[in-house]
């Protein structure tokens, strides 16, 4: 039988615990008690552990030996800010997907409100991201960083992969992309950012940012999708090649 998995809300070398809303579900829904088998993430990696201590406010486990896991995938998703449900979906499926890192950007054609009600989102989206990372037993949390402008991000320096998914691009698709960068790579494998446009797309202003900035665009076929599809595809393509 498969053993629950919960990620731990602070640990040491030995033990692991569960605070809030995580502790309070575990004593009294799930009527946790002394002894009980789980698996627990502590600091990205899992133990197999054994319940110590079970209060509503607390919940201790043992842990008793150190079990393999799986690295998150080296891919930080650039996710324009879209309407909220469907942007929620999408953090959940890319974190069950095993995205690293996911960045909420403000684009051109974000609509305003979403824009101004991003930041007050952030935590629930943490969330989401948490509750996703557990019901698809990775070993860490993918990190959801605090909104910003696209040309802010476009800014910062990077050394990875830098791939933006256009509607309007004819010539290379994200597999080409993806398989020219493993094909390029050293022993290691190289890092990856994917940026999904709005609902509307890249304007050709953000186009030209995105090109002054060294990214290389890439098609992800004939059809137009919206963006959370988009996002998930993009993800679904670069983990099988990886």
């Amino acid at each position: 039988m498969t053993r629950r998995r919960w990620i731990a809300d602070t640990f040491t070398d030995s033990t692991a615990s569960l605070l809030g809303a995580q502790a309070e579900h575990l004593a009294r829904v799930l009527r946790a008690q002394p002894g009980m088998n789980a698996d627990v993430v502590a600091g990205a990696r899992v133990y197999h552990a054994t319940i110590a201590s079970v209060a509503s406010e607390e919940v201790v486990f043992a842990l008793l030996e150190e079990i393999p896991a799986e690295s998150a995938l080296p891919i930080t998703l650039l996710l324009s800010i879209f309407k909220f449900d469907r942007m929620e979906w999408a953090i959940e499926k890319a974190t069950e997907l095993g995205v690293g890192s996911i960045v909420p950007v403000i684009a051109r054609r974000t609509e305003k409100h979403l824009a101004q009600a991003a930041d007050k989102r952030v935590e629930r989206w943490r969330r989401l991201a948490q509750e996703a990372a557990k019901q698809s037993r990775r070993a860490d949390i993918p990190a959801i960083a605090e909104p910003i402008a696209l040309a802010a991000r476009l800014a910062q320096t990077s050394s990875a992969q830098q791939i933006l998914l256009a509607e309007d691009e004819q010539n290379n698709t994200l597999r080409r992309r993806i398989e020219t960068a493993l094909a390029s790579a050293e022993s290691e494998l190289p890092d990856f950012e994917l940026a999904i446009g709005p609902e509307g797309g890249w304007t050709p202003e953000e186009l030209t940012l995105f090109a002054k900035h060294n990214w290389q665009s890439a098609s992800l076929g004939p059809r137009i999708l919206r963006a959370e599809t988009a996002a998930i595809t993009a993800l679904a393509i670069t983990s099988a090649l990886l």
